[in-house]
């Protein structure tokens, strides 16, 4: 589910959550909770080149909202509820699975692809997929597999990595949509059943289990989001999957699971409310309104070896790529080393990015960075977060 979770030999978690600080990486503190997502995707060397961190998928725009979907996958119920099993028979066809690769080029200038997978539910008959962000970060090409068995290549259409949501698109007419429900009803101790594709390689899998509790703040990846928990079995690979209510409603986008010795029964989802509303504005505009962006693209160099990798002299925040124009006139540079927000001294992409939600558009910022052996001041004036950026990993 997130980062870095390995849950076969070409599926690996893409994030870790763990209480303080969340990387790529397959490891449990002692007497520290770990909460893994379920990601899927290899992710490539950790902490490598800064040449490494340029790979962005591009994002179209369209004009459909989820506004008057009319779903297809569960048009024969009453309005009561329903057994596990009927809303295994009704939702199961709305629920697809993702593969993806990546194209990474390594040290010695050879490419390499990473393979990932996970899961997505069709929220619109002629196409519209709804996943997470980390299930197709980075990927340059990504085929969703509908139950049916069916194959197709996929464009994105829009990510928004502040709530893990992501929105890809596939040329199909006549598929099983959703019905969206509504989490704000949702009550602890009722009925849920999980669909997805577990371990990458277990595609229409249902689990069921109840709704543990309600707007848990969970920090994953550097990024603070309310979701629901669920004791319903979710695994590597289940991420982008749905969380459905006994009336076939779609209730949540699975997103992460707890991972750690002797814990079980701890995973959790993205609220469909909040899903639905980023989903439309990606649909719809590509991006999400009020999302800032500094127009760099950052990667972090946080020991020895990946500095001596990297070819500089310290560890910290580096620039791997100037996207924007502002950027451009600001004085950025590839390779700069950022060492200071304003005043606020920072050493991790994290920290920028933390600190860049206290910025509305048109503000100003002064940004020290090193350059070379000199100590440089740029002011930057933060942009509109566009469809391009918000689709590119450790994206300011």
């Amino acid at each position: 589910m997130y980062q870095n979770f390995e849950d076969r030999k070409n599926v690996t978690e893409e994030r870790a959550i763990v209480v303080k600080k969340d990387r790529k990486s397959f490891r449990t503190m002692a007497g520290m909770l770990a909460l893994c997502a379920v990601l899927s995707g290899g992710f490539g060397f950790a902490g490598g080149w800064l040449s490494n961190n340029l790979t962005a998928a591009p994002a179209a725009s369209t004009q459909q909202s989820l506004t008057g979907l009319t779903p297809t996958a569960v048009s024969n119920l009453s309005g009561g509820e329903m057994s596990v099993e009927e809303v295994a028979a009704a939702c199961a066809d709305t629920v697809v699975e993702i593969t993806t690769e990546t194209v990474s080029t390594n040290q010695w200038m050879q490419q390499y692809v990473t393979s990932g997978a996970g899961s997505g539910v069709i929220i619109s008959s002629d196409g519209y997929i709804i996943t997470n962000n980390h299930v197709i970060k980075g990927a340059d090409n990504i085929t969703v597999k509908t139950r049916s068995g069916e194959e197709y290549a996929a464009t994105l259409v829009g990510t928004d990595p502040e709530t893990d949501i992501a929105v890809i698109k596939v040329e199909a007419t006549g598929l099983s949509a959703a019905q969206m429900g509504n989490s704000d009803n949702l009550s602890v101790g009722q009925t849920v059943v999980a669909i997805g594709n577990p371990l990458g390689e277990l595609g229409g899998t249902v689990t069921d289990g109840i709704v543990s509790a309600l707007s848990r703040e969970i920090k994953i990846d550097g990024e603070t989001m309310t979701l629901l928990q669920t004791n319903a079995a979710v695994n590597p690979g289940n991420s982008g999957g749905g969380l459905f209510d006994l009336n076939g409603k779609l209730i949540g986008i699975v997103n992460a699971k707890s991972f750690g010795s002797g814990i079980e029964g701890l995973g959790f989802a993205i609220p469909i409310n909040t899903a639905q509303n980023v989903a439309s504005q990606l649909m719809e505009n590509g991006v999400v309104s009020g999302r800032v962006q500094m127009g760099l693209s950052l990667t972090d160099v946080d020991n020895y070896y990946t500095a001596m990798q990297a070819g500089v002299s310290r560890t910290g925040v580096y620039v791997a790529a100037v996207n924007s124009t502002t950027a451009q006139q600001a004085g950025f540079q590839r390779g700069d080393c950022i060492l200071a927000i304003d005043g606020t001294e920072v050493s991790s992409s994290e920290e920028v990015k933390a600190l860049l939600k206290n910025y509305q558009v048109g503000d100003k910022m002064k940004v020290t960075v090193l350059r070379g052996n000199t100590t440089v001041d740029l002011t930057l004036t933060i942009q509109q977060q566009d469809s391009a950026a918000s689709s590119t990993t450790h994206t300011a």
